[in-house]
């Protein structure tokens, strides 16, 4: 899979992911061979570019999920335009409020981990598709960390509107990406700054929730020079901690014009260093809400070897169970006598920040007695997971009968149950 600008494609080429319209409706699917039609259509629709299937290269698996996740992408992308135009124009924005309670009912209540795959972005539209990923991925996090509904609508709300300012940065800095001057910064920090007077006055008028616009104060303003910001109340400061960890997480993964995505490994360790800025609850939140090193994943290991991901962990990512291709032996990571010599440094990834590895080249692989009993070890551990978030779900409903705060303590963060100890235990494949 290789990306080609608008202006380099020719007749022949396969489409490597679908092309809707701003209502959703599939206009070209995967495999579909462009014709001079289609790369004027292309052109029309203000795209930069599209990813396209090598010659022999096959149609890369996608689960129905996975592809509405990026029909509603684009759905979503043009709605927030549609608003966003509206506000620059000093109008209402007339489906905001729709566009929240969407993103709130299909990303907001989520019992399961998806594939977060970002739409690729240039200086011309990442405002929108930044703020649509974000709000997903703050929906996300919300809901797995059991926040009221009232809260998560605040959130999803300002993570669609906080980084409207950039629409006003002329296209001559956007375009400069990571390399920006000192100057450039403080020119966006002012556009910023614009963007949320133009918010504030009529907030109300424009149906914006108080708490939305306190949050996006509260993210623009602590990097002003000219202006400091109360400190936030307790619950307000984490909708703001999940909304800075969203930003940035996305930041980091999305397929930029400008610049190369990291993988999602690599961003969560990133992101891990520096506890005082990125709150470690979100960031186990937002574990749990996405895939980042799902059954199937191919990666590279720190003895230089490249392994197949057989068993996810869902207590710890980073420990999973793994076939290493060499020798064909596999190693659990949870075991901490293994963990101590053996650890996964990064995933492998296609261009478009997709698993490389598909569903059906696991059929390949035999589960032995090892295999079974070590995954249904991991099944045991995500059980008591969700049983002790149930218990701190209950025991803060309780809370709030007698006028406790909303949110959890910071010690109610989920721990990582302890491997048992036993020596290392290898198994060859039959």
């Amino acid at each position: 899979m290789q990306f080609v600008r608008t202006a380099d494609l020719k007749p022949g080429m396969r489409l490597a992911k679908p092309i809707y319209n701003k209502m959703g409706v599939l206009l070209y699917e995967r495999d579909t061979k462009l014709t001079i039609q289609g790369i004027n259509s292309i052109e029309n629709f203000g795209l930069i570019g599209i990813f396209i299937l090598e010659p022999a290269e096959p149609v890369p698996p996608l689960s129905r999920e996975d592809l509405e996740f990026e029909q509603f992408q684009t759905i979503y992308v043009f709605k927030l335009k549609e608003n966003m135009d509206n506000l620059q124009a000093n109008r209402a924005p007339v489906s905001l409020a729709e566009l929240v309670k969407n993103i709130q009912t299909r990303y907001g209540v989520l019992d399961h981990k998806v594939n977060f795959a970002q739409n690729l972005r240039s200086s011309a539209d990442f405002v929108y598709k930044h703020a649509i990923s974000v709000a997903m991925l703050c929906a996300m996090i919300a809901n797995q960390m059991h926040l009221p509904e009232s809260e998560q609508a605040a959130l999803v709300t300002a993570a669609l509107l906080y980084d409207f300012g950039y629409l006003y940065v002329p296209q001559t800095i956007l375009d400069k990406g990571e390399d920006l001057t000192e100057a450039d910064k403080d020119f966006i920090q002012l556009n910023m700054e614009r963007g949320y007077e133009t918010l504030r006055p009529n907030y109300q008028d424009f149906g914006l929730a108080e708490p939305s616009l306190e949050i996006i104060q509260q993210i623009i303003f602590r990097n002003s020079k000219n202006f400091k910001v109360k400190e936030a109340s307790e619950a307000l400061s984490l909708l703001v901690d999940i909304l800075t960890v969203a930003d940035r997480f996305d930041h980091l993964t999305a397929m930029n014009i400008n610049k190369p995505p990291i993988s999602e490994v690599a961003a969560m360790a990133q992101l891990k260093k520096q506890r005082n800025r990125y709150n470690p609850l979100v960031l186990s939140a937002l574990a749990e809400c996405i895939h980042i090193l799902p059954t199937g994943a191919c990666v590279d290991l720190s003895d230089g070897e490249k392994a197949l991901v057989l068993v996810e962990n869902p207590a710890d990512f980073m420990h999973p169970m793994v076939l290493k291709f060499s020798n064909n032996i596999i190693y659990d990571l949870s075991d901490p006598a293994i963990a101590k010599s053996l650890k996964i440094i990064d995933i492998m990834k296609t261009m478009d920040n997709r698993i490389a590895i598909d569903q059906d080249t696991l059929k390949h692989f035999v589960a032995d007695s090892y295999i079974k009993e070590t995954a249904n070890r991991f099944r045991q551990k995500k059980l008591q997971i969700a049983q002790r978030n149930q218990a701190k779900l209950e025991k803060q409903a309780a809370d709030a009968l007698i006028g406790s705060a909303s949110v959890l303590p910071e010690n109610d963060a989920p721990q990582k149950t302890a491997a048992p100890k036993r020596p290392p235990k290898k198994m060859k494949l039959r």
